[in-house]
């Protein structure tokens, strides 16, 4: 299984508060409406920041959202990334709420070092 995983930017003219809203709301089915993902998507997950308090053992960094998706095989991956319905639907609706230049993306295979299971 391979991971990819994307720490998001959103597009310079959008409130966070819209970005969220687009990501789930409108990216989110569309990118599930890609006939390849049934086949070699694992499962796809969204994360966006929530606001911690001062005193939180954390801090947040700069980014809007993560988007983690799991492939079966980087075929896959490619399957999905270089279909029609991804060139032609997902890709620009990325356009229109992600600012691509600062968002960063890495793949690779994940190591469990702890699990609910």
């Amino acid at each position: 299984m391979l991971k990819m995983t994307m720490f998001l930017k959103r597009h310079p003219d959008l409130s966070h508060d819209e970005f969220v809203r687009h990501h789930i709301d409108q990216h989110g089915p569309l990118f599930r409406s890609i006939p390849e993902a049934d086949r070699h998507v694992m499962r796809y997950i969204q994360t966006h920041p929530s606001p911690l308090s001062d005193d939180a053992p954390v801090s947040v960094d700069d980014y809007d959202g993560t988007a983690e998706i799991w492939f079966d095989d980087e075929a896959g991956m490619k399957a999905v990334l270089t279909s029609d319905t991804y060139r032609d639907k997902v890709f620009p609706d990325e356009k229109t709420f992600l600012d691509h230049d600062n968002t960063l993306i890495q793949v690779g295979h994940q190591t469990t070092i702890i699990s609910d299971a």
